[in-house]
This record gives structure tokens, C-alpha cells and sequence, in this order.
């Protein structure tokens, strides 16, 4: 079978948009990244780890000493996780989300505004100007997050005409600004100190969430029978364990989500020092598995049918007595070797920021079958997906962190669903651009509610213990801050009338015991 090279499959209009570092320079961005840039080295250390792996694997297998796996009939059984929530976290919840305090949209966002300066990030594009009107540029923000429209946010708004929406939202909105806002908003949640209970900061997850279109078949949006006969767009969002929503993208319905794994890690994560990142099945690909170990990161899916995917090894697949049946091809490490040159320069571009992940991985994906790189980089990629099955296997504990994760995830696709609800929560907009715009505002709405919830759950919860409510720290660990019942999202947005805290100063929690006595 006739083989060719990456850069003779490319046409060059190809090689112009990839946008690859040069070899000098990609070399110099190589001496910083987390692997050893030699080939033969590189190989031969994975090569020993895959084979302890697998060996002890086997031993492990055979004395049953593997929590809730086992092999039947030549097929890895994997126990179900049992739910990991107690019922006194859920009555937890309950006692302080009736704490948290009763407040409308406008009053969250001012505040929120206040507490993080992400205001400051909404600069007039031409003269780099701060806008003399607050209140616009967050209601042009409501405009976008919650599908309502520039024309009817002018009508629900106090004080915010239609020509001065318009206005900012041409000079003062971008997709810069809006990345910039929501880099501020991220920073000041994981500096919080309540956001701990939820994890190390270093862990992330992401999925797609899937939207239905106001334009039948139109080049608004794309059919996925997954979701029905309508058409619709998917959002891909990236969320940290600390529940900050650091990243979103719209996407077609009927692509792959694999490609997009990458772009919020290494484009929207900002100083974020993520390690591990979760998704599901629609994330995983052996190019991903590669592209993330050679960054430095643990890429750890939650795999569907784990017990049906084969294993592989530098080794023959014999050399593992006991698990040969669980074994596929061996892994050509050869073809790695060969092609590692263009493997690093990938790296090292994506590393630079020269190229997006999901651009090489597009790119790599459209070419012939008989590409080398592609096939080079897949390869590489089975070793780390054999290793990662290996790890998900033999580590109860990292299969509850990934549920912990993608459950995180899920809680915040029902928040954006409460929030886009206007327009029957349809995207309506032919341009991508302007799609870009409605996720990157529900985007930082999300942003800004877990936020002001993360704030006021800490409060809450202090004031529990001061008036002597006892509870298990322990506890919340199992609480999310993507809760909205005590928030007023939609109606007449009265930014005149909004109350503005004064600085330092906070909204009273909402204690029904406290309303009585004033009552009387």
C-alpha cells in the first residue's frame, strides 16, 4: 500500500493554513515541553512503563484484586460506580440555598462587575475607551446570554434605548473582550477560598450541549438524529472543577467533538493550572490521548463498552499470558519514530499558540487514509489510551473523579437552558459570528452566577456554624453553585433602580426567621 508524507498530502493552500512553526523554531519550543523530544528515548521509556503495566495488570486480573472488575468469558466486566452523594449533603443544599439572597439579574451582574472589575475588559474597539455607561454594556451582555435581542432588551430596559445598545454592541463587544471579561471572572473564582471544597482547581471537563435552530435546514444549522428531525448547533464548553465555565464554542451539530477537547485547555484555560480533564465517549480519540500526554495533560474520558476495546502493546501480544484475548495488534512504533519530527512540530505549535488543536486535528482527519502522520500520531495515541484503560481499570478512584467531573458539567448545561430561553431557546442567527456572540454571552453569565453563588454559598455557610447549625465540612464537596431559583432572570431589567453595594459590603442572606421578627 502506497504511503505518503504529511507534507506531500498537502495542498499549499493546506500548508498556509495550518500555520506550523518553522523546524528552528518549533525545536526551540520543544526543549520546554513536559517529554523527552528524542524519538528512541521517548519510545523506549513508554515501551518499558506499557509493559510493567500490562504485566502487573495481568496479575492483578488473575487474583482478583481488581475492585468491581473482573473477566468473563474472555471480556472485562466493570461494576457500575455506585452514586457517591449523601443524603445529608442534599439536606445541606436545601438549608443553604434557602440562605442565599433573592436578587434580580441586574443586581448579580453590577455586583459581580464590582467585585471582579471584568467591566474593565469592554473597551471601545477603535480608542481602547472604557464605556460611561455601565448598565448598557451589561444589558447588551444580557442581550446575547439570554437570546432575548438587542431590540427587545431596549424594551425590557430601564434607561438603555435601543441606538445606545447598538452602539455598544458594535464598538465595545468582541470576541476579544468577551474572552478578556471572562478570564478576569475565572481568575477571581478560583481565587476563592469556598471553591476549594470543590476540588484542587486542577481538573477540568467539557462536552457539548445542543441547541435547536429557529431556521429549518438552513445554513444556520445542521441535523444530528442523536437530537431529533430539527436542525441546531452544539455549544462545547470547558468547565474547572471549581465550577468556572472557562471556555465555550459553538460547533456543528453533526461534527465530532474530539477536535475541540484541546482548544478550551490550551486557549481558554488562561493561567488555570489544569492537570487532568475528563469528558464522555464523544471526546475520546487516540489523537487526543496523544496531543494531550505530549502537552502535559491526563486526558481521561469516561469510555462507553470499555470491556469491548482492545489493549496494545510494543511487545506480541502473547508476552501477557492471561489477558491475550483482551489484546489487540501491537503498536507500530516504528511508524512513530519516523514521522516524530512532524509530531513535535505539532506539538510545539499548539504549545506556541501558532495553531489551534482542532484545526491539525481537522486537518489530519480530511486527509487521505494512507496519511503517515495521522497514522504516527494514532499509534502514539494507543499507548496512552492502553495506559489510561489500565489506570481507569485498577483506580476506583479516578472513575468517581471523572463521574464528579461530567456531572459538574451537566449541572451547568441546566443553568445555560434556564438562562437561553428567550426565542424558545433557539439559536436564530444565520452567521457564525453572531453565534459566537450569544455563547460567549451565556458564557460569561454562567460565569458570573457561579461566581456570586460561590460568594454567597460561603456566607451561608458561616452562617450556619455562627448560630450553631452544625455540619460535616465534609459535605460540601457535593454542593454546585449552578443553582438559579433565587434568581430573578428575566422580566423588566431596571438597572436605575438596581442597588449597588458599596464596597466591602454584601447582600443580607435571605433568613425567613430574621423578615418575621422584623415584621412584628
Amino acid at each position: 500500500v502506497r504511503t505518503t508524507s504529511f507534507h506531500a498530502d498537502m495542498s499549499r493552500n493546506d500548508r498556509k493554513t495550518l500555520y506550523l512553526l518553522g523546524r528552528r523554531d518549533a525545536a526551540k519550543v520543544a526543549d520546554v515541553l513536559p517529554f523527552d523530544s528524542n524519538a528512541a528515548s521517548y519510545l523506549a521509556d513508554r515501551a518499558r512503563n506499557l509493559d510493567w503495566r500490562l504485566r502487573r495488570f495481568a496479575k492483578q486480573l488473575k487474583t482478583n484484586k481488581l475492585e468491581g472488575v473482573s473477566l468473563e468469558r474472555d471480556r472485562l466486566k466493570l461494576q457500575q460506580m455506585p452514586p457517591v452523594t449523601p443524603p445529608e449533603a442534599e439536606a445541606l443544599d436545601r438549608k443553604l440555598d434557602t440562605l442565599l439572597p433573592r436578587v434580580r439579574i441586574t443586581e448579580l451582574l453590577l455586583e459581580v462587575a464590582e467585585r471582579t472589575g471584568f467591566l474593565n475588559a469592554f473597551r471601545d474597539l477603535r480608542s481602547g475607551k472604557e464605556h460611561d455607561n455601565p448598565s448598557t454594556v451589561l444589558a447588551a451582555i444580557l442581550a446575547d446570554g439570554t437570546n432575548l435581542g438587542l431590540e427587545r432588551m431596549a424594551n425590557a430596559s430601564e434607561g438603555v434605548s435601543y441606538a445606545q445598545l447598538a452602539w455598544t454592541h458594535n464598538w465595545y463587544l468582541s470576541p476579544e473582550n468577551y474572552q478578556a471579561a471572562l478570564a478576569m471572572i475565572i481568575s477571581a473564582h478560583h481565587e476563592l477560598p469556598f471553591a476549594r471544597h470543590w476540588g484542587a482547581g486542577t481538573s477540568s471537563s467539557s462536552d457539548g450541549q445542543f441547541f435547536r435552530s429557529g431556521r429549518s435546514r438552513s445554513g444556520a444549522a445542521d441535523v444530528n438524529a442523536k437530537y431529533g428531525a430539527e436542525p441546531g448547533v452544539k455549544i462545547y464548553s470547558h468547565l474547572s472543577d471549581h465550577f468556572a465555565s472557562f471556555g465555550s464554542r459553538i460547533m456543528s451539530a453533526t461534527a465530532g467533538e474530539a477536535p475541540y477537547v484541546l482548544d478550551g485547555l490550551v486557549q481558554g484555560a488562561g493561567n488555570l493550572p489544569l492537570h487532568e480533564h475528563y469528558t464522555d465517549t464523544g471526546g475520546a480519540t487516540d489523537h487526543v490521548f496523544a496531543l494531550c500526554h505530549l502537552l502535559g495533560f491526563r486526558f481521561a474520558p469516561r469510555l462507553r463498552d470499555i470491556g469491548d476495546r482492545k489493549l496494545g502493546s510494543i511487545a506480541a501480544p502473547s508476552t501477557y499470558k492471561g489477558i491475550e484475548n483482551l489484546m489487540g495488534r501491537t503498536i507500530k512504533t516504528a511508524a512513530i519514530e519516523a514521522d516524530w519530527d512532524d509530531i513535535v512540530r505539532i506539538v510545539a505549535s499548539i504549545k506556541d499558540g501558532t495553531v489551534a488543536p482542532s484545526v491539525i486535528l481537522r486537518k489530519l482527519a480530511a486527509y487521505k487514509r494512507q496519511n503517515r502522520l495521522d497514522f504516527a500520531l494514532a499509534e502514539l495515541g494507543r499507548i496512552e489510551r492502553t495506559l489510561f484503560t489500565l489506570d481507569w481499570l485498577e483506580q476506583p478512584e479516578l472513575r468517581r473523579a471523572c463521574q464528579a467531573g461530567l456531572n459538574k458539567g451537566e449541572a451547568r448545561h441546566t443553568l445555560a437552558a434556564a438562562i437561553y430561553t428567550n426565542r424558545q431557546g433557539r439559536f436564530t442567527d444565520r452567521s457564525l459570528e453572531n453565534q459566537e456572540f450569544r455563547a460567549s454571552g451565556l458564557n460569561l453569565l454562567i460565569a458570573a452566577i457561579s461566581y456570586w453563588n460561590t460568594v454567597y454559598l460561603d456566607r451561608a455557610a458561616q452562617h450556619l456554624n455562627a448560630v450553631g447549625t452544625t455540619f460535616d465540612a465534609a459535605l460540601l464537596a457535593h454542593l454546585s453553585p449552578m443553582g438559579w431559583a433565587h434568581i430573578s432572570l428575566t422580566g423588566d431589567y431596571l438597572w436605575e433602580q438596581a442597588r449597588r453595594l458599596p464596597a466591602g459590603e454584601f447582600h443580607p442572606l435571605n433568613e425567613p426567621m430574621a423578615r418575621l421578627k422584623r415584621v412584628a
